[in-house]
C-alpha cells in the first residue's frame, strides 16, 4: 500500500493493463496521461508504450470517442480522456453508437472501452459556458453504457481495472475536484465492482447518500452531525448506472430518513433518482435531496461557492430532516 493521487492511480491500472494486452490504445487531446507521485516512478505511457498506441490526436472529441468504440469492436480494449469542456461533445457517438450496438448485436460485440470524462467544470474559476456541469447527469441517462464516478484513489485505481475488463462501455468520470486527493492504494491491481455502492460509515438515524467530488463534504458534516449524537449512515453510489438500488433500500429500510446530495443540477440529478428508487421500495420513509441550483455556474469563484453543496448545507439540512 502507498499514498497515492486520484490520476496516479487511475494511470498505474491504465499502465498495468498496457502492459498485459499489447494491443491497448489510450487516446488523448492536450492532457497527456503522465502522473507523478512522490517516493513512485513518474507514469507516462505516451513515452513507455510509443505513440503508436497512446495517440496525442487532433482536438475533436467525437473523433476521439468513435475511434476509441471502433477500436474496441475491432477487439483491442481502448481508452479517451476527454477534458474540460468537451465532455459533452461526444454525447451522440456514446448514445447513438456505445449504447445501442451490443443490444443491436444481440451481445456479441464486446466493446471493452472507457470514455474518461474530466468534470474540471464542477470546481470554481469557471464561467458557465465551460462549466460541463451536468455530464454525471447525461452520461447516467444512457442505455447500454455504465457511468461510475469513483471518489477515491483506491476506487477510482480498482474501476478503471474493472471498466477496462467490462464488455460494456463505460464512461468513467473524474471529479476534477478531488484532483489533490491523496489516499492509500494497493501497489497490485486489483478490481472494484462497477455495480455496487460503498457504505462509508453505518449508522441509524439517517442516510446521506452521495457522489464523487460531493463525497468529501458529505464525510465532513457526518463527522459534525455524529458529534451532535446523530446516528449517520454514509452510501458512496459510485456507479450511477448501474445504480445499487438494493443497497440504498436496506439502509433507508433501516434510518427511515433519507437526505440525498447532489453536486450537479437540483432537476434530474443523480439525488432525484436515488430519491425515486428509494420511494418505490420503502414505505414511511421521509426523503430530501440537495444539490446546485438550476443556474450556469458564475465565474465569480466566490459565488460558485455559495451555491456548491457544502458539509455546512448538508449538515443543516440533515438536522431539519431528523428533526
Amino acid at each position: 500500500m502507498t499514498e497515492k493521487s486520484w490520476m496516479y492511480a487511475v494511470l498505474e491500472a491504465v499502465q498495468y493493463e498496457m502492459r498485459q494486452d499489447p494491443n491497448m490504445l489510450w487516446l488523448f487531446e492536450l492532457t497527456a496521461p503522465v502522473a507523478s507521485n512522490p517516493g513512485l516512478p513518474v507514469i507516462n505511457l505516451e513515452t513507455e508504450f510509443t505513440r503508436k498506441r497512446v495517440i496525442n490526436t487532433g482536438i475533436d472529441e467525437m473523433w476521439m470517442v468513435a475511434a476509441t468504440l471502433g477500436a474496441g469492436l475491432a477487439g483491442s480494449k481502448a481508452a479517451t480522456y476527454i477534458p474540460y469542456q468537451g465532455a459533452a461533445m461526444p454525447f451522440q457517438i456514446i448514445q447513438n453508437h456505445a449504447g445501442k450496438l451490443r443490444h443491436m448485436t444481440g451481445g456479441v460485440a464486446s466493446m471493452p472501452v472507457v470514455f474518461v470524462m474530466e468534470m474540471t467544470g464542477q470546481t470554481p474559476g469557471f464561467a458557465g459556458q465551460h462549466s460541463d456541469y451536468e455530464i454525471d447527469s447525461y452520461y447516467m441517462h444512457i442505455p447500454g453504457v455504465k457511468t461510475v464516478v469513483p471518489s477515491t484513489p483506491y476506487d477510482a485505481k480498482g474501476m478503471m481495472a474493472s471498466a477496462l475488463r467490462d464488455p460494456n462501455p463505460v464512461v468513467f468520470l473524474y471529479p476534477a475536484g478531488l484532483r489533490e486527493l491523496v489516499a492509500e492504494v494497493p501497489d497490485e491491481q486489483y478490481d472494484v465492482p462497477l455495480d455496487k455502492a460503498a457504505v462509508l460509515a453505518e449508522g441509524t438515524d439517517l442516510t446521506i447518500v452521495g457522489s464523487g467530488a460531493g463525497m468529501p463534504e458529505i464525510l465532513k458534516a457526518a463527522d459534525a452531525l455524529k458529534a451532535d449524537g446523530m446516528s449517520v449512515e454514509v452510501i458512496d453510489l459510485r456507479s450511477l448506472k448501474p445504480m445499487d438500488t438494493e443497497t440504498l433500500v436496506a439502509s433507508v429500510g433501516k434510518t427511515k430518513k433519507l437526505l440525498a446530495v447532489d453536486q450537479t443540477y437540483y432537476t434530474l440529478g443523480p439525488a432525484a433518482e436515488v430519491v425515486a428508487r428509494v420511494a418505490e421500495n420503502v414505505d414511511g420513509a421521509r426523503f430530501k435531496r440537495i444539490a446546485f441550483p438550476d443556474a450556469p455556474p458564475p465565474a465569480s469563484p466566490e459565488m460558485f461557492l455559495w451555491m456548491r453543496v457544502n458539509a455546512d448545507h448538508i449538515a443543516n439540512a440533515a438536522r431539519k430532516l431528523v428533526g
